[in-house]
This record gives structure tokens, C-alpha cells and sequence, in this order.
């Protein structure tokens, strides 16, 4: 049974059509699904982009199980989701005891709500599951390319946003590192009420954020050292190929992204 988890941010080295796919054309699918999640608002729209989900997990061939434990915390906050439109969300009371009262509306919404959070983590997660950071930030720079005419730092952005994506996994593991680090000293983390589970978790947070500010100082010492300049003067020495592949790819999503939009107006 697999043990690690995958988390966004992070890549899993694999064969599969979904990696060989081109950095620009994967972006550009995130997009669109994530614009077509809230574009649909019934439950036949919202099933066939979770099957069309299910279908991107199985292709990838990224493991399901490892994917899954990385996102149990996402589940958790979607749960959380439900419970407050079940509890919060105006609507006739199906249930009351006291001053609670349980709203079916509430409860249909909620459950939209956490299937939508879930189904665009999801999603979001298999684009750096799959893409290397290199190609990641190629990808984002011939998006963000065009907008150079007016001044904007194309490839610094995409730069910004690839490193901050590949902290988020470096980040949790050091948080780890910490949680089993205070265990070994006697602290009793994760027992009793949950506000004592979250007075235990606050103290961890100081050796955290000394421990990312010690890696960004690394990792710009380290670029500094190999003359990192940003744009100018930057060349590549691998160019990502375009293939029938990312065509028909890109082809296929925009016909999802036209097909949730004529839906939602029909």
C-alpha cells in the first residue's frame, strides 16, 4: 500500500499521455475547467466534470490512493462547507432543535459548494502533478508573453508563481518534520478538545516560517550564484514540441468551455 502522499505543487514522474502533453496546453485546460465548474450549476453538469476528472486521475496514471491522502485536508474543509450552508444558508428548516435549524436548501448548496471545491483542487493539482517546474514556467511565460507589449515581466511572474506552487509540498514536509520533532519531546499533538489541538499547532508555527525564510534566503543566494538575471538574455536549451496531441487537446476543451456556457444559457 502506497504510504506517500501527493500534494499540489508537487510532481510525480510518470509515462502517460497527460505528461507528454505541452506545459501551455495543460494550463489552458486548468483554466477552462475551473471556469466551467462555476459556469454549470446543476448536478448533470457538475457529474460529467467530475467523470471527465476521474477520467484526466486515471490517464495520468498518478497514483490514486497517494492523490487521495493529499487531500483529505481539502476534504475536511469542504465537509466544514456543508455544514455551515446546512446550518447558515436562509431557506425553510426541514429540522429545528433550539435555536438550530437544518435547511434542505442549505444542504443542496453546501453539497454543491464542497464538490466544486474538491473537483477544482483536484484539477488544479493533476497540472503540477504532471508538469515539471521547468516546463511550468515556460508554459506560464507564452501565456503571459503578449501582455510584455505593455510592460508587464512575463517570465518573473511565471517565475513567482512556480516557486510558490513548489513550496507548498516543501512547506508541509517541514511542518511534518516539526509535528514529529515536538512528539518525540513528550508534546501531545493532535489529543484532546480541538482547541487544545490548536493551541498545540500555534507554537509550531515560529519554527516554520524561520524555516521557509531559510530556504528563500537559499534559493535566491543559489540563483544568484548561478547569475539569474530574470528574462534578458535567457535562452533555453530544451523548447517543448507541439504535438496533434495538444491540438486536439486544446480543441476538446474549448468545446467543453462552449458546451458549459450554452448549457447554462439553455
Amino acid at each position: 500500500m502506497l504510504k506517500e502522499r501527493l500534494l499540489i505543487g508537487q510532481y510525480y514522474a510518470a509515462e502517460s499521455p497527460v505528461h507528454r502533453l505541452n506545459a501551455v496546453v495543460k494550463i489552458i485546460a486548468t483554466m477552462v475547467y475551473l471556469i466551467a465548474l462555476f459556469v454549470v450549476d446543476d448536478w448533470w453538469g457538475w457529474g460529467a466534470l467530475a467523470l471527465l476528472a476521474i477520467a484526466a486521475v486515471i490517464i495520468s496514471r498518478v497514483p490514486t490512493a497517494a492523490l487521495w491522502r493529499g487531500l483529505k485536508l481539502i476534504a475536511v474543509i469542504a465537509a466544514f462547507t456543508v455544514l455551515l450552508n446546512i446550518f447558515l444558508y436562509p431557506g425553510a428548516a426541514a429540522w429545528q432543535w433550539g435555536p438550530l435549524s437544518l435547511s434542505l436548501a442549505g444542504l443542496i448548496q453546501g453539497l454543491a459548494m464542497g464538490m466544486r471545491l474538491l473537483l477544482l483542487v483536484l484539477f488544479a493539482s493533476l497540472l503540477t502533478l504532471t508538469t515539471t517546474p521547468i516546463a511550468l514556467t515556460d508554459g506560464l511565460e507564452r501565456l503571459l508573453k503578449p501582455l510584455a507589449v505593455i510592460g508587464v515581466p512575463a517570465h518573473e511572474i511565471a517565475m513567482m508563481m512556480t516557486i510558490a506552487l513548489r513550496f507548498i509540498p516543501t512547506i508541509l514536509e517541514e511542518f511534518d518534520r516539526i509535528v514529529l520533532a515536538q512528539r518525540a519531546r513528550g508534546a501531545r499533538i493532535g489529543e484532546g478538545s480541538l482547541l487544545r489541538r490548536v493551541r498545540a499547532v500555534i507554537p509550531m508555527l515560529v519554527p516554520l516560517f524561520i524555516s521557509a525564510f531559510r530556504r528563500a534566503e537559499d534559493l535566491a543566494a543559489a540563483m544568484d550564484a548561478r547569475c539569474y538575471r530574470g528574462a534578458k538574455g535567457r535562452s533555453k536549451w530544451r523548447v517543448a514540441p507541439w504535438r496533434a496531441t495538444d491540438t486536439m487537446t486544446l480543441i476538446v476543451f474549448l468545446l467543453i468551455f462552449a458546451a458549459a456556457i450554452a448549457y447554462r444559457i439553455l
